[in-house]
């Protein structure tokens, strides 16, 4: 595959929220070469510069899927900052993981009425942007959710009732952009392979005025086989129509925020990587590629769309990412 040219700000990333946990519990990372290396150091020499990050509102200690509270989310980001990446905070509005299938009201929220839950959303989000700006953080993007397909805080933001999600949204928004008004605010939705259910719902949100600078995507081939019946070839062409369409009908960036391929599968996932990247190319409207957790070997997260070996070397996957060339001008 041959180099291919992007805007000097598009973004290469990685979420790597794990990090810390991975660390405490003595996994090693090391380079291609085997030698024992800092992650941070590794993935720059993959061309990442951007991290994204995640954080839950009370979190557990569960090794996997707690930790990531504020004050955590921020050490790791003041790490990531010495080291010079660029920073995306996801908030996931709830105490663990909220995706397609699960958007959990935080406990302590659990008992509020809606009006009061757009205002603790407000609150919430506001008190941890300034925890961060305090701190010497910029971020450079905001995500009011985390692949808020059904709505979020369930049931009260359903997408049964789009006016009361775009209430939601909109608190985020503003609360993002109270503390911090250069940053870019983002909704983000699982699935661009779907682009009509996407366009169907920025639809809904439009009718209600919803605010919002940016659209984030996933897009998973792994899970559009084993939901949507896709095969590979059919999601890749309907991410490229989603890409195509989804900006041009809204008038707003995008940027693909989560993908990954099987670890034991480096070869696929490599090309992978390659076929989203060359889409990803042809639509300066997009403006970020960044992975989900790559450095989650499977021996330590059970997790196995990463691209990472068990011996803590990085897989050959990650090399489709060299082919990113920046226009410095």
């Amino acid at each position: 595959m041959k180099k291919l040219m992007f805007g000097k700000n598009f973004a290469v990333g990685a979420d790597i929220s794990w990090y810390p946990q991975m660390l405490k519990s003595g996994f090693i990372f090391r380079n291609k070469q085997g030698e024992e290396q800092d992650l941070f150091s590794i993935l720059k020499s993959y061309g990442i510069d951007t991290i994204r990050l995640r954080t839950w509102v009370n979190p557990s200690d569960d090794i996997h899927s707690g930790h990531c509270s504020a004050e955590e989310t921020l050490n790791l980001a003041l790490k990531c900052k010495e080291n010079g990446f660029r920073l995306m905070l996801d908030f996931h509005y709830s105490d663990s993981w909220c995706d397609p299938e699960k958007q959990r009201i935080p406990a302590a929220w659990e008992k509020l009425k809606f009006y009061n839950l757009v205002q603790q959303l407000y609150d919430y989000t506001a008190e941890t942007m300034t925890l961060f700006k305090t701190n010497g953080i910029n971020l450079e993007w905001v995500q009011v959710g985390n692949e808020t397909n059904p709505g979020m805080l369930l049931p009260m933001g359903s997408t049964k009732n789009f006016e009361k999600l775009a209430m939601l949204y909109n608190a985020g928004y503003d609360a993002v952009k109270e503390v911090s008004p250069d940053t870019i605010s983002m909704i983000h939705l699982a699935e661009i392979n779907q682009p009509n259910f996407i366009i169907n719902y920025f639809n809904n949100l439009k009718r209600f005025n919803c605010r919002y600078d940016m659209m984030g995507f996933s897009i998973y081939p792994y899970f559009a086989q084993i939901y949507q019946k896709q095969t590979y070839n059919e999601c890749i062409k309907a991410f490229a129509r989603g890409l195509k369409e989804i900006p041009k009908r809204f008038g707003k960036d995008i940027m693909l925020v989560e993908t990954g391929g099987e670890d034991v599968k480096e070869d696929e996932s490599f090309q992978l990587f390659s076929d989203l990247i060359l889409e990803i190319s042809r639509r300066p409207e997009c403006k970020g590629f960044i992975l989900w957790e790559p450095e989650g070997a499977r021996v330590w997260s059970k997790y196995e769309l990463n691209s990472w070996r068990e011996n803590g070397t990085p897989s050959k996957a990650l090399d489709a990412l060299l082919n990113i060339q920046k226009n410095n001008k």
